[in-house]
């Protein structure tokens, strides 16, 4: 068994690996297209020859890297980063998402366990803390830089 690094067109990564998957071949076992990994779908197969029979008939698959991969080389893309990673007291970010969309604002508090950043908003006459969600704010300056 091993992991191996599918070429596909940039933005289909998706579909590559849901079609790898869809054709339900016994040697392939599972497909993933990681978010931070453009233009590869990684595939975990007992053997590299079963992509000689598939690939010509996926479209946007390019072909194969040749080598193969191990569980370990591609594990970090397996579990989830949260969204307030990165993200420090004192940032400043603006709101990307939600009925303050577009305003900017000054990080308070972040609560990583629930993958939620408190913000006061900069244009407040009243300083109003605000929680949102990790994935609703852009980081604009950050104080560790």
């Amino acid at each position: 068994m091993a992991i191996f690094a599918v070429k596909t067109t940039a933005s289909q990564e998706r579909t590559v690996a849901d079609m790898i998957i869809n054709r339900e071949e016994e040697s392939i076992h599972a497909a993933l297209a990681p978010d931070s990994l453009t233009s590869y779908v990684m595939v975990e197969a007992e053997e590299s020859a079963v992509f000689d029979r598939i690939l010509d008939e996926i479209p946007h698959a390019r072909g194969v890297v040749p080598g193969k991969s191990s569980i370990m080389e591609v594990e970090h893309f397996l579990s989830p980063k949260p969204d307030v990673e990165g993200i420090a007291e004192g940032d400043i970010v603006e709101l990307i998402a939600g009925p303050f969309k577009g305003e900017k604002a000054q990080v308070q508090r972040i609560d990583e366990g629930k993958d939620q950043v408190t913000v006061e908003l900069y244009e407040a006459t009243v300083p109003i803390p605000v929680t949102v969600r990790g994935d609703q704010i852009r980081v604009l300056d950050s104080e560790e830089r």
